[in-house]
């Protein structure tokens, strides 16, 4: 029978290189907060108990991450690594294996660690290590000379042989909590930084002949952690390079790889392209056959097969239908649904509304919380006059009607099946159906009538 898992995650540094009031673990990486890619890897590996060490910021973190199945266990004052997971030891089966990770390491693979939750099971030590060209600051992993990992000395302490070694600890194992809470106790403080380290429980583990054994990512981005802003904008970069490989592979046209940002899901049909400078948050959907234009924004959005979204758009919490065409620079906000082959122009704003099969909103529109039917024509200048500056209420425009430029429709009203109106009216009341209705001051000249004209111009 499997041991149960056990997850700590450490998150209680400063991070007083990101020069931030902000718990560095909540700094965002592609949308998320670095904890909530790592608590994705922790998730997918079915834990019994997840423990997250904290300190700096105080309440913010467990506030910020509001999950009743995490147990938060507090670090004060904080005193390495070591005494980091000696405060969540009392919280550990005896029986169970322990993983250890990083909140500020979140792009480590679930299937990395799975293969480390195997080892630890077997009843071994799976230390997970990596070979760095420039391996300056981290740990490094000595070894016996029948090439067995001996002890991991961290980089202040290192001699000058010590600092050539090139492997180095990542500071992600997994081992059985019996033993780990055994050598937790055993820890001590005499080193160049007067703190605790995690590291030496790998060395009392040699002493005492256990095995351990070193596992290695299969990309050294999986294992680089977060201290500096420098280093937070680098990993964005990995991770939306790692992201548009995976679209590519899926078979999706990015016209440039490394400028699309997704800040979330994004699920593409077949024959997808995307165009420059594109940002997707939250869940977004694109069917076959759908193009986004360069530099739009969409944001939990579904997109139906053969639609077109032109440049510069913004689209949020919408569903757009098959065949339909919007922008360029057009906004659609939350709660919208476009039919299949409506058409919504340049500087069209939509919001809270439905637009029927075929409908044109083409320029310089408003329409809220309306209903729009089919085949209706909506010309430049439109307004729906929804908010009476305390309540929304609603316009209905019927199939077929044909909206004149430059009108306003002051809702609650109702624009019948078929009905015109003349450009320029302030609709008030409701327009019957297959009727024009417009509202004008009737046009006059005044003969004669002079233009003012500047003092000393006269």
């Amino acid at each position: 029978m499997n041991a149960p898992l056990a997850i700590v995650i450490l998150a209680a540094g400063r991070g007083t290189r990101m020069k931030s009031d902000l718990p560095k673990v909540l700094h965002p990486l592609a949308g998320r907060p670095l904890i909530q890619h790592v608590l994705a890897a922790a998730d997918s590996l079915g834990p019994e108990r997840i423990c997250v060490v904290y300190g700096h910021g105080g309440e913010t973190l467990p506030q910020a991450i509001r999950r009743p199945d995490l147990l938060w266990v507090r670090q004060e004052p904080q005193l390495g690594t070591g005494h980091a997971v000696q405060q969540a030891a009392p919280h550990l089966r005896e029986d169970a294996v322990v993983l250890i990770l990083y909140g500020d390491v979140p792009l480590i693979r679930a299937e990395t660690l799975q293969e480390m939750v195997l080892i630890a099971r077997e009843g071994a030590i799976a230390l997970l290590t990596v070979r760095l060209d420039n391996p300056a600051g981290y740990g490094r992993i000595v070894r016996n000379g029948r090439g067995e990992i001996e002890r991991i000395v961290e980089h202040k302490d290192a001699s000058p042989e010590e600092l050539a070694i090139d492997e180095v600890n990542t500071g992600i194992l997994c081992l059985p909590a019996a033993k780990l809470k055994r050598w937790l106790a055993d820890l001590s403080n005499d080193n160049a930084q007067g703190e605790y380290y995690l590291t030496d429980v790998i060395g009392m583990a040699a002493r005492e002949g256990e095995r351990i054994l070193p596992c290695h990512p299969a990309s050294v981005w999986e294992v680089l952690g977060v201290n500096s802003r420098q280093q937070l904008a680098e990993l964005e970069r990995m991770h939306q390079r790692n992201l548009a490989e995976a679209l590519m592979a899926q078979g999706v046209t990015l016209i440039d790889p490394a400028r699309i940002d997704v800040r979330g899901s994004l699920q593409c049909g077949r024959d997808v392209l995307i165009d420059v400078g594109c940002i997707f948050e939250g869940r977004v959907v694109l069917g076959d056959n759908v193009k986004v234009g360069a530099y739009s924004v969409l944001k939990d959005v579904e997109v139906a097969h053969g639609a077109e979204v032109l440049a510069f758009c913004h689209i949020e919490g919408a569903r757009i239908g098959p065949q339909a065409r919007v922008g360029p620079y057009a906004r659609i906000r939350p709660g919208t649904e476009l039919d299949a082959e409506v058409q919504i122009g340049n500087f069209v704003e939509i919001k809270n509304s439905q637009v029927g099969f075929n409908s044109k909103i083409n320029h310089l529109s408003y329409v809220g919380d309306a209903y729009v039917g089919r085949k209706v024509n909506i010309g430049a200048g439109t307004i729906t006059c929804n908010y009476d500056g305390a309540n929304k209420h609603r316009t209905v425009i019927e199939d077929e009607a044909f909206i004149g430029s430059d009108s306003q429709l002051v809702a609650p009203v109702t624009v019948g099946r078929g009905a015109t109106l003349g450009a320029g009216t302030t609709l008030t009341r409701d327009a019957p159906p297959g009727e024009l209705t417009l509202s004008r001051v009737r046009q006059f000249t005044i003969p004669g009538w002079q233009r003012p004209k500047k003092k000393g111009e006269e």
